[in-house]
């Protein structure tokens, strides 16, 4: 093998690393991992610490194989998670075991993608084609829901690429705000004021995540400690945000980490309960649930 054909050789395998590398995200990766390595105990006691979770559950649900799990919020007043279908306009209510506990229909929207718990039994959800964010109430009994009875519906802009718009959502209860995650372009957090049923002023740019991750899929906020989880699908990260927006601790969702048994193949939704344990969902139906097992690595 001549020398010429050696080098060219030896630059493609560069050329391909080097893409790997940027897919996987391995050079945010080393800078969380030094963000990690420089917090101290009272900064890892005062957050979630995700390096302490382990993965405890992981399924598939039956019966949802064609679907498309879209977000996931946590519902403290009856215990139970809330995701949405991208596919089908479901919202689906969960067991914390992943059993599915109903299916309501949402008659007359389109690509649901992002969904939140607010107060008194409001919720909250994002079309992503259609660019709005609606807000209804839900009982117990709610077995259909239609868009003309929603309490609110405000067009979030946004509609230059009608798949890369609004996908991540969450009630922020300690800052009475709903969070709101652009998925690309830029890949941005914003705030909306909201008194719990209702949103009211404009959006509010709160920081752009695009050094962290390449895309945002979703958001959700620890009741305890009130920082903010992230979730990015490209990335296969989990990112633990401080008051300040800046990263404390991750985990990425790679076969062999945090008990994972095989990568999670396109993370869609995040959620927490008041205990801390951590909820996944994937499409098209996969479920994992990751538990806090010790206090560090």
């Amino acid at each position: 093998m001549s020398r010429t054909i050696r080098l060219w050789g030896l630059l493609a395998l560069l050329i391909l690393s080097a893409g790997a590398a940027h897919f996987m995200r391995l050079d945010t990766r080393a800078l969380l991992w030094l963000a990690e390595s420089r917090s101290t105990a009272e900064e890892r006691a005062g957050g979630l610490w995700l390096p302490g979770y382990q993965a405890v559950l992981q399924i598939a649900i039956p019966g949802f194989e064609k679907e498309e799990f879209s977000d996931l919020a946590y519902n403290p007043a009856t215990g139970t998670l809330f995701t949405v279908s991208g596919k089908q306009p479901l919202l689906i209510e969960l067991s914390r075991e992943g059993k599915v506990l109903r299916s309501i229909p949402v008659i007359g929207a389109s690509n649901l993608e992002g969904v939140a718990v607010l107060e008194g039994g409001c919720m909250a959800i994002t079309d992503e084609r259609q660019h709005k964010l609606s807000i209804f109430r839900i009982a117990a009994d709610t077995r259909e829901l239609r868009t003309e009875q929603f309490v609110q519906q405000v067009d979030l802009g946004h509609a230059e690429d009608p798949n890369k718009g609004f996908e991540g959502l969450a009630w922020d209860k300690r800052h009475q705000r709903l969070l709101l995650g652009k998925e690309k372009y830029p890949v941005m957090l914003y705030g909306l004021a909201s008194d719990g049923c209702r949103v009211s002023g404009e959006l509010q740019e709160l920081t752009d995540l695009g050094d962290i991750m390449t895309d945002l899929a979703a958001l959700t906020v620890d009741p305890r400690s009130g920082h903010i989880l992230a979730l990015s699908q490209e990335s296969h990260l989990v990112v633990e945000l401080n008051a300040a927006y800046q990263p404390r601790s991750f985990i990425a969702l790679l076969r062999g980490l945090n008990g994972l048994d095989h990568y999670i193949p396109q993370a869609e939704g995040v959620a927490l309960d008041e205990m801390g344990d951590l909820y996944l969902v994937s499409e098209h139906n996969l479920f994992y649930v990751f538990r806090k097992v010790s206090a560090g690595h």
